[in-house]
């Protein structure tokens, strides 16, 4: 998964038109139920189930990204 496409989850999770790699999902807004919506989506878009300890650790969209990169392996 790229980190574009993480960035568009999170726009679309957060309602917010401007999402960059480094924006954090919690700065923005973001809450553990919205986290689990972009957890799903990642889920379902790639097949990789993250945490929400994974989540926490890397709350921005170049953050997940590497941790899928990594699941992937």
């Amino acid at each position: 998964m790229t980190v574009d496409t993480v960035e568009r989850i999170f726009s679309r999770v957060l309602d917010a038109p401007q999402v960059g790699p480094e924006t954090d999902f919690f700065d923005q807004g973001g809450d553990s139920l919205l986290a689990t919506r972009v957890l799903s989506a990642i889920a379902r878009e790639t097949g990789v189930e993250l945490t929400i300890d994974d989540f926490l650790l890397a709350p921005t969209p170049a953050g997940l990204a590497r941790t899928i990169a990594g699941a992937g392996r």
